[in-house]
């Protein structure tokens, strides 16, 4: 319950932390895009910092959620950031909530409840054992390549989808190297999570992460990029969970009501991204 507890507030404080940055850079003049003078005009407004002091805050529920529960637990319920964006979106900006944004926001809640339950993901060890690291990073990056090669192949909404699956891939692996990081804590304690070389991966892998998604959200639509990276984050921190710290989920039959969440959360997200407070807003920060 911990770790879901501050998986849901990780989702919360992102999803707030957008909107306040949003609505600070909405008072920055256009003259100041793309210069250094335009962090000096953030920094001189409380609403921005205040979206960075969230963002911190996300950062280290986090952390807390992955130390205290299966990946394959934490890391799908982030799929409750985007409606959670949004609706904080309309309040704050006194934008009225359309009746579909509301359909969505069930769709992916319902959609992330039945596929949890049906999973039901158990056991696991707290870190990765031995050398397991090894091939996960070699399969990693070969599928990181391989979406990008295709995604440098096509353009506009193709593109923009691939993108959004390779970033969702670094986001992934952003989550399992923060979990394997802090293991270190209870054998080791600070020296061992300060020494440890997952730590440092983990800052690589989620600006990484971060570059992949800004160019894919540069290449298309939010509704192609998306879902793509929505189901892409939650699949394969699963597969992770599953392959690198031994947990488990339910198989046979209960592969039907799994399938049905992912298919409800996959429309939710279409939904909720053709809205217009998702054209108006950027997608969140993640520190994912």
């Amino acid at each position: 319950m911990i770790s879901v507890l501050f998986a849901v507030l990780t989702a919360l404080s992102n999803g707030t932390a957008s909107v306040l940055q949003r609505r600070a850079a909405l008072q920055v003049p256009d003259s100041e895009a793309m210069r250094l003078s335009l962090i000096g005009h953030l920094l001189r407004q409380k609403v921005w910092l205040a979206g960075i002091g969230l963002v911190i805050v996300a950062a280290v529920c986090q952390a807390v959620a992955l130390a205290t529960g299966p990946i394959a637990v934490v890391q799908p319920i982030f799929v409750i950031e985007l409606p959670a964006t949004l609706v904080v979106a309309g309040f704050v900006m006194r934008v009225r909530v359309e009746r579909p944004v509301w359909y969505g926001v069930a769709a992916v809640t319902l959609g992330l409840a039945l596929g949890m339950a049906a999973a039901a993901p158990v056991g696991g060890s707290e870190g990765v054992q031995g050398a397991a690291w090894i091939p996960a990073l070699v399969a990693t990056g070969l599928f990181e390549a391989a979406l990008i090669s295709a995604a440098l192949g096509t353009s506009g909404n193709a593109r923009a989808a691939l993108l959004g699956l390779a970033a969702a891939c670094g986001y992934a692996l952003t989550a399992a190297l923060m979990k394997d990081a802090m293991s270190r804590l209870d054998g080791e304690g600070v020296t061992g999570l300060v020494t440890a070389w997952q730590l440092y991966a983990t800052a690589a892998a989620g600006v990484g992460a971060l570059f992949l998604l800004q160019n894919a959200l540069q290449a298309g639509s939010l509704v192609a990029v998306q879902p793509m990276l929505t189901l892409g984050d939650a699949l394969i921190s699963i597969t992770y969970g599953v392959t690198l710290f031994g947990e488990e989920l339910r198989a046979g039959w209960w592969l039907l009501p799994q399938l049905a969440g992912v298919a409800l959360i996959a429309v939710g997200c279409v939904v909720l991204a053709r809205s217009p407070l998702a054209t108006a807003d950027p997608a969140p920060p993640r520190v994912k």
